[in-house]
């Protein structure tokens, strides 16, 4: 170990590092989008739970979260084993969460009680483990160099392709459309869905599982804070935490935010609810009736999931260049605003035109806050573990993490909770439109059903938008300020002889 001017532009991460790093963020982001993105369809539309079941299901985990998380940052941060402080975590969460996952879309024969318990217990498991693996991982850029430059430009990289990996399950569940209608042989609506969603949850565990694992033998742990006991009277993590203006600001940011994941999570239910794109179904029989809609949902779906994709990767694969060009503060806020305006251009023409090719335009800019502030919320948390560093004299990497992780799902959740909201103040009832006897379409549907879940990835995720915006004009590190704490930082990390391994 040797000090290093920390002043000096010297970068750390090799090419090789920062690939096999994202990739594994690739990895990582194809497994939550598989939870994330589905999981409310798979549980309202497939098992056919109890809607009220479901949301509290949703609201109940992530108040576990709320504990779990942070107590995974504390362990984290305290702890350091013979294999690492970080690196570790992602072997040992690997086998529990791809085992998870696939439990978590078995579709056991069970009865409807019995079901709920074993769904409970899957989900609440599953969040556990990831948390096991996810605070690390997002704690990683933190180790991986000490260049705050460098740690956000690793940061909008791994970002760009963990968001390609989010896009991945919708290709494949795009493509069993035309697939799996070959190799499952059943004409039973339930029965197929149930099907289609275990072979997705497969293949996406399989190759996710894959790249996350391979980034552990491909990335080092170099920074290393000088070794500080717990004076006595000094503040806990937690209490460091709370303390934080800033930090306390993104996280607020976050969860009102938590509306921007409508237009992935809500999108399945805006396919099956919204509109139907297809053949005329007068005359078909149930197993050609069938397979029409699967075909709209499926093309439905995947044009809410490309314009997400489209606006979020687009967002994502820039976010390197106008970071170094830009405050973080201001470009969250101007995107999240355009954001906003676009929405209400998305709702005004969705309710005069009820035509989804005409929305696609204002979509597409909808999505492009989701790349920003899944890109800026974390380079941003680093900043305020830069300032708790300089102020406090602790750098709690692990627990900033958690924070993210914290958000991240309850945003997930909340969104969930929100499409269920929905279902029951429009008085939906999903067991009569995909039963195993009957299927119905769209169409079928009075208009202002249409509307209302067309709303969910609309004017809600604008809405959103808006009041993310709101925290971060009060947000305090940036321009200057943010210059000048690099600055201080930097100088006292010197002083205090923090170290770097080569």
């Amino acid at each position: 170990m040797s000090s290093k001017d920390l002043t000096a532009p010297k970068t750390y991460v090799g090419k090789k590092e920062l690939w096999m790093f994202s990739i594994g963020g690739m990895g990582q982001g194809m497994i939550y989008a598989m939870m994330s993105s589905y999981i409310s369809d798979y549980y309202v539309n497939v098992l056919h739970l109890p809607l009220m079941f479901v949301l509290l299901l949703m609201l109940l985990a992530r108040v576990w979260d709320a504990i779990n998380d942070p107590l995974m940052g504390v362990i984290v941060d305290k702890h350091t084993t013979k294999w690492g402080k970080m690196k570790p975590y992602i072997l040992f969460a690997a086998i529990p969460i791809a085992v998870l996952t696939i439990l978590m879309y078995l579709s056991p024969s069970l009865e409807q009680k019995q079901l709920m318990v074993y769904s409970a217990i899957v989900y609440v498991a599953w969040g556990m483990i990831y948390t096991m693996a996810d605070v690390p991982f997002w704690s990683l850029p933190n180790i991986l160099t000490p260049n705050a430059d460098e740690r956000s430009h690793v940061v909008s990289f791994s970002k760009i392709w963990n968001s390609v990996g989010s896009a991945l399950p919708e290709i494949f569940f795009f493509a069993s459309g035309f697939l799996l209608p070959l190799v499952i042989s059943t004409t039973d609506p339930e029965e197929y869905n149930k099907k289609k969603y275990l072979i997705i949850a497969c293949t996406v565990v399989a190759i996710g599982i894959v790249l996350y694992v391979n980034s552990y033998f491909h990335i080092k742990e170099r920074v290393v804070l000088p070794v500080k006991k717990k004076a006595k009277g000094e503040p806990s993590q937690l209490t460091r935490i709370f303390k934080c203006k800033p930090l306390l600001l993104i996280i607020l940011m976050g969860v009102l935010s938590s509306g921007r994941y409508m237009v992935q999570a809500a999108a399945i239910h805006v396919a099956r609810y919204a509109f139907y794109i297809g053949p005329d179904l007068t005359g078909m029989t149930l197993a050609e009736k069938t397979a029409a809609i699967d075909a709209s949902v499926g093309t439905v779906k995947t044009i809410f999931q490309l314009c997400a994709v489209v606006g979020m990767f687009g967002a994502t694969i820039f976010m390197p260049k106008l970071m170094q060009k830009f405050d973080y503060k201001k470009l969250l806020i101007t995107t999240c605003l355009a954001g906003f305006a676009a929405s209400i251009f998305t709702t005004v023409i969705g309710w005069f035109t009820n035509n989804l090719y005409f929305c696609i335009p204002f979509i597409l800019i909808q999505c492009i806050p989701l790349g920003v502030i899944n890109t800026l919320s974390i380079a941003m948390i680093y900043d305020c573990l830069d300032y708790m560093e300089l102020t406090t004299g602790n750098r709690d990497n692990a627990m900033g993490s958690a924070c993210q992780g914290f958000v991240n799902k309850l945003g997930s959740a909340l969104s969930t909770v929100g499409i269920v909201v929905m279902y029951m103040a429009i008085g939906m009832e999903p067991d009569k439109m995909l039963s195993s006897t009957a299927i119905m379409a769209a169409t079928e549907l009075p208009r202002w059903q249409n509307f209302a879940m067309f709303s969910l990835v609309s004017i809600v995720p604008g809405l959103s938008m808006l009041l993310c915006s709101i925290p971060m004009f009060f947000y305090p590190i940036s321009g200057e300020n943010k210059k000048k704490m690099q600055a201080e930082l930097a100088a006292k990390r010197e002083a205090e002889g923090f170290s770097v391994a080569e």
